[in-house]
């Protein structure tokens, strides 16, 4: 872990009142291959980080370098009513997609900017969101081979496994499905 890097974490309604101080480094992040994200990607972004930011268990973890903000990560509980698992493509066991609303945190989204990754930066920001979790397990999708590549190689490293392939909403690309146990 670089000494160089601080971290600062939030929860609750708080942590929804910091997207401005991480928007813009969003917008620098997703603009890159594969995402290519622009102008009406970014303001989905905010009316969805809007909704998510709400919901019980929301944490975010912003990564600083000196002045400068170098990545961001935040997620929460899935409800006992989520359609996370609605999208895979061969459908688990109802043991396994039941929630409670306590059971999965869900990993929505873990970015660094491109000059600082390959750092430790990445494996901070997910260790400090994922302190003290009393969920059962975490869950997160990712692009599949090879564009998400060094994440991909990061969440295996960290334990997760990937359950199977998923579309996470209509028009979606494909991801692959991944989950880590807590206990």
């Amino acid at each position: 872990m670089p000494t160089d890097v601080s971290f600062s974490s939030y929860e609750g309604p708080g942590a929804g009142l910091q997207l401005d101080g991480f928007l813009a480094l969003y917008e620098e992040i997703y603009a890159e291959p594969p995402y290519c994200e622009g102008p009406r990607d970014v303001a989905e972004f905010i009316e969805r980080f809007g909704r998510q930011s709400r919901r019980p268990g929301f944490r975010l973890v912003l990564a600083h370098k000196g002045d400068g903000l170098v990545g961001f990560s935040f997620g929460y509980l899935l409800p006992a009513d989520t359609r996370w698992w609605n999208g895979l493509l061969e459908p688990g066991p109802a043991a396994f997609t039941k929630e409670t609303g306590e059971r999965t945190f869900a990993v929505i989204e873990l970015a660094v900017r491109a000059a600082c990754r390959r750092r430790g930066i990445a494996a901070g920001l997910h260790a400090r969101l994922l302190d003290g979790l009393q969920a059962e397990r975490v869950a997160l999708t990712v692009r599949p081979e090879p564009e998400a590549a060094p994440a991909r190689c990061a969440y295996a490293a960290w334990g997760y496994r990937r359950i199977g392939r998923s579309r996470p909403w209509d028009g979606a690309p494909l991801y692959d499905a991944m989950v880590l146990g807590l206990r």
